[in-house]
């Protein structure tokens, strides 16, 4: 399976997830179900450099809250 990162915003908060999935639908749909009062900005596949420099909430990690992006 490939990592995807899907951008978030509930209200004035955005943050960024990082999802495993088929492909992008079904990463933002995985994404959605966990947040159904979120809308979907963007889906993409997942950047090793830049996503080990600035890690994104796992899918699984769901249970932190909302976290704020800069």
């Amino acid at each position: 399976m490939t990592r995807y990162t899907v951008g978030l915003k509930t209200g004035s908060i955005s943050k960024a997830l990082t999802v495993e999935a088929e492909d992008a639908l079904i990463a933002g749909l995985r994404a959605k179900l966990g947040n159904p009062t979120a809308v979907i900005t963007y889906v993409r596949k997942s950047n090793r450099r830049g996503d080990r420099r600035h890690p994104h909430e796992d899918l699984a990690d769901q249970s932190h809250g909302l976290r704020e992006s800069d």
